[in-house]
């Protein structure tokens, strides 16, 4: 991927770029809401908010770390997709400063008020949707118009989630629609970015079979299961929703046959794409599942599929592959790398497996420590990265 010029700044290294402070801060982040979590579930400790512990939980992992570094990429990606300049500096702090204002508002939201705290909270992602429609709309780059639509409705699932909670005591439709809105996501742009890393990968190292490109065929796939997520949103319960899951299913397992991903076990960076969109179809199918025979598949086994398994594996995909980019590290994993994806991956595995098995809380306490272990993990090996200048730019000039 092309790396746009920068401005000089006085800024420091971190707000040069979106993924800088958005990957790091988040990461951090998403490792120290789920030390805390546990101890809240169990009643050993309390916030301020006025959000029950699970609204807490799943508000701070959707609207905390998923908005985080759904702001990273995109404004990562969006100069690569414009040829413009990267939000940086100045605008930058201000929106990580929106973000930290929405962490505080929500945890301490019982002192606040629901109203003020949800004023706070969503006015960070409605700031992104407005910085990156700017820069889309302003580049001309109208193909990439169509990512802004998921980032809205992950924007009105959050305004949607303060009002249920308060007036309804707990979250609902809105938890689910905020995360289809994450997993439409995922089949936007991991479905662009998995074929296009491999093709890239395969044509250099191992020539043969690649991946076919994206056509009628994925357009089709990603309207039915975001019409299918948005049917579960709104009618969990119904067999429409419910049919439409378990098809999407089959039509994002077969993209993913399509991505020569069968290909790739020689190299981790490119793998891992493909391992965490795999639970983009088993999220799918255990949802639509859970719509026809409750008694034998629990609805929270589809929702962790999405959340544990496509959204932190891909996102830690993601993270880890462009901060190697985007600061002039060559692409590729090393043992700390393949710790990290390996934790994740284990830990989206015994999240489901606990959704089966709900009296095993040794499988939900393993996937809660291999969560932890891989986003601490993440920061501890390229945290010096993100807060330090790209290599290039460090290095002395030599020659004319």
């Amino acid at each position: 991927m092309a790396i746009p010029r920068t401005r000089p700044s006085a800024y420091p290294a971190v707000l040069s770029y979106g993924f800088r402070p958005f990957f790091l801060l988040g990461s951090l982040y998403a490792g120290a809401a789920i030390l805390f979590w546990l101890p809240l579930f169990y009643g050993r400790l309390e916030t301020s908010s006025m959000f029950s512990p699970v609204d807490w939980h799943v508000h701070e992992l959707l609207f905390g770390y998923l908005a985080a570094v759904v702001t990273g990429f995109l404004l990562t990606a969006i100069p690569n997709w414009t040829g413009r300049l990267p939000v940086q500096g100045l605008p930058l702090l201000v929106l990580v400063l929106l973000w930290f204002a929405g962490r505080f508002a929500v945890f301490f939201s019982a002192e606040t008020g629901w109203q003020l705290s949800a004023a706070i909270d969503c006015a960070f992602l409605l700031a992104v949707v407005a910085a990156a429609a700017t820069e889309i709309i302003a580049g001309r780059n109208w193909r990439n118009l169509k990512v802004i639509l998921p980032v809205t409705t992950l924007l009105a699932a959050n305004m949607m989630f303060h009002a249920e909670a308060h007036y309804q005591g707990v979250s609902d439709i809105s938890r689910r629609l905020g995360l289809g809105a994450a997993v439409v996501l995922i089949m936007i742009i991991g479905g662009r970015i998995v074929p296009s890393f491999t093709r890239n990968w395969l044509a250099r190292e191992s020539p043969g079979r690649l991946p076919l490109p994206f056509g009628r065929f994925d357009v089709g796939a990603i309207a039915l299961s975001a019409a299918g997520l948005m049917a579960w949103a709104f009618f969990p319960d119904s067999a429409g929703a419910g049919a439409m899951l378990i098809l999407g299913a089959i039509l994002n397992a077969v993209r993913l046959a399509r991505w020569a991903g069968d290909r790739t076990l020689r190299d981790p960076l490119v793998l891992i794409l493909h391992v965490a969109f795999a639970f983009v179809p088993l999220g799918l199918l255990l949802a639509g599942l859970a719509v026809f025979v409750p008694e034998k598949v629990p609805a929270v086994a589809g929702i962790h599929a999405f959340g544990v398994g496509a959204v932190a594996c891909m996102t830690l995909a993601v993270m880890i592959r462009a901060t190697l980019g985007h600061t002039g590290r060559e692409l590729r994993a090393n043992i700390g790398t393949c710790v990290v994806f390996a934790a994740i991956v284990l830990a989206a595995l015994f999240r489901i497996g606990a959704a089966f098995v709900p009296g095993q809380a040794v499988l939900l306490h393993m996937s809660a420590a291999l969560w932890i272990a891989s986003f601490i993990g993440y920061a501890g090996l390229v945290g010096g990265m993100l807060v330090r200048p790209r290599l290039q730019a460090r290095q002395p000039r030599t020659g004319a």
